[in-house]
């Protein structure tokens, strides 16, 4: 499924924000367990924001999400990495 032009760039926005603060929550819970630096943490930034701007129909957001479904524990009851659950997911994010 196709996302219309108008709404992808809001998409986006949304998908980095909310999977930025995941990967921070992350980051914070786990950087003295695996001895993770900023750096690393910046790559992660670099490398999320490139694939979202790769997305432009809901299954390659889908995609997306199931690549960071180790971030996605608070979604488990709308599956999330599922294609039902990703389009309920971003549904929430444009609250």
């Amino acid at each position: 499924m196709k996302i219309n032009t108008t709404n992808i760039n809001r998409i986006h926005d949304v998908l980095i924000t909310d999977i930025q603060r995941l990967l921070f929550k992350q980051y914070n819970e786990r950087k003295n367990e695996f001895n993770i630096t900023d750096e690393d943490y910046d790559t992660q930034n670099t490398l999320l924001y490139s694939e979202v701007h790769k997305c432009n129909t809901l299954n390659d957001v889908n995609e997306l999400v199931i690549s960071y479904q180790d971030l996605f524990d608070a979604y488990e009851d709308i599956g999330v990495c599922t294609l039902e659950g990703t389009m309920n997911y971003i549904f929430k994010l444009l609250r």
